[in-house]
Formats: structure tokens, sequence, C-alpha cells
């Protein structure tokens, strides 16, 4: 089915924003949200409409680390970023080596794809 030359699509989404887990179905195109079903607050609506639209994750991993007693150190973005995006960051991501003298939340690679989100350092 068609609108305006777009393809309508229907997704089932499981909201995480709270424990309920509300099974939200979305109808829409590329562009829009058509319809909600299955939310139970505004919350849901909202995450729903993201996820469906420009879905995005946090991004979280691990580093190699010279000279330390473990050879990789755990790493994430410090916000989310596209979903589509995950692939290519983990490429870029998987060069970088690191020495030891490295701090928690200190940031190895700013700005990543030029999301705004950079990868820092989460543990030590």
């Amino acid at each position: 089915m068609f609108k305006g030359g777009l393809k309508l699509e229907k997704k089932t989404i499981i909201c995480t924003v709270c424990p309920i887990g509300c099974n939200i179905t979305v109808s829409g195109n590329e562009n829009e949200v058509l319809s909600l079903e299955g939310n139970k607050c505004k919350r849901g609506e909202a995450y729903a409409t993201q996820e469906f639209l420009s879905p995005e994750r946090i991004l979280t991993t691990t580093v190699k680390i010279n000279n330390y007693r473990l050879p990789v150190i755990p790493v994430r973005s410090n916000k989310a970023i596209p979903k589509e995006l995950i692939k290519e960051s983990m490429e870029i991501i998987k060069e970088i080596e690191i020495e030891e003298t490295v701090e928690i939340g200190q940031v190895i690679i700013p700005n990543i794809l030029d999301t705004g989100a950079d990868i820092i350092i989460t543990g030590y």
C-alpha cells in the first residue's frame, strides 16, 4: 500500500521505556507515523515513533589496551547513535589501540562518524 508515493509499513515494537513492555503497533512510511496502537503512555508513543522513524542505540563494546593486565577495556558511546551506523562505527573502533594511561570517562574517539557522540572509556 502506498500513500503519496511512499510505501506504508506496519511494525510491532516492544517498548523498553518502562518495565511494562507494551507491544506497540506502528503504521506509517519513512517520513511519518500514521497510527500507533498499544502504548499505555505518552513516553511509549515517543519511543515507538523514534524507533520506527530513526532507531538509535548506545554502542557498547571493548577496545584493545597495551601494557595492561587485560587485553581490552570497555567503552561506549556517550549518547545514542543511528542504528544504521553501528557496523561502520565498530569498524573504526576495532582499529583503536590505547595505552594504559587512560581514565574512566576519557574520550577516545570524538564525534564518531559526525553523529555528535563520543566513544568514552567506561571501565578500567
